[in-house]
């Protein structure tokens, strides 16, 4: 009988597993991934079955993507699996991977939004904070620190908001403050040409290494300014380009 008594390696196992299970269950149970996570288990509780009661279809069914399972979890629980690295600490290169998927997810509510706008001519300006911080320009407006959603960047662009006039600052997929003054840009040739709000896209992009999304409240053109350059009349398939290439 001395195979059922625990040795002190198998205990620290124990402990370890469950305290990984347990920050696990707490993420999923913050983050609401229940439904999701029940539906797993149900499809596990469904294979053992077929496999015990020698369900031929089912069994086959289930065996055909049983290979997948790994992938799907890594998908469906992306975010709280990146907590979970995250708090145990692991590897830079490891979390990067989770990292540059997040910010991925920045793309569609952003341009979605960014075309909302362009289609209805609402003049925008979106700046996007790279390695230079731009804590003086966030402090200088109204802070937002919220997740960046289109619904809230339509809000706020909105005419008859009081956040509309000035810029939103993105840092990572945070909406940090609305309503920023940013420093314009003084080269004869912009000066002649365009407005305020593009003067001071290309402006904030003159001073750091930030990027700045411009839509004309005139012709509702959508601009890219970068590195003190301006890029008029940009497609969105070439926004989304531009903003995996900053992401990269």
């Amino acid at each position: 009988m001395e195979f059922l008594i625990p040795r002190f390696k198998d205990i620290v196992d124990i402990l370890i597993i469950a305290f990984l299970i347990y920050q696990a269950l707490l993420i999923v149970r913050k983050s609401g991934g229940y439904q999701v996570l029940w539906g797993l288990l149900f499809v596990v509780v469904l294979y053992i079955l077929a496999v015990i009661f020698n369900l031929k279809m089912v069994g086959s069914l289930l065996s055909a993507i049983r290979n997948y399972w790994f992938i799907a979890v890594v998908i469906l629980f992306q975010p709280e699996l990146r907590s979970i690295l995250a708090r145990l600490n692991l590897p830079r290169e490891l979390s990067k991977v989770f990292s540059k998927q997040e910010k991925s997810s920045l793309y569609t509510p952003l341009i979605d939004a960014v075309s909302s706008m362009s289609f209805r001519k609402i003049g925008a300006l979106i700046v996007l904070e790279n390695k230079r911080k731009l804590h003086e320009y966030i402090y200088s407006g109204e802070p937002i620190d919220a997740i960046v959603s289109m619904r809230l960047i339509l809000t706020i662009f909105n005419p008859k908001s009081v956040l509309h006039d000035g810029a939103i600052i993105i840092r990572d997929q945070r909406i940090m403050a609305a309503k920023v003054v940013l420093p314009l840009s003084k080269k004869a040739e912009y000066v002649r040409k365009f407005g305020t709000r593009h003067l001071a896209g290309i402006g904030i992009t003159e001073i750091s290494d930030a990027i700045a999304i411009i839509v004309s409240e005139q012709t509702g053109q959508v601009s890219v300014a970068k590195a003190g350059k301006i890029q008029t009349n940009v497609a969105f398939e070439e926004l989304l380009q531009i903003l995996t290439d900053v992401t990269k």
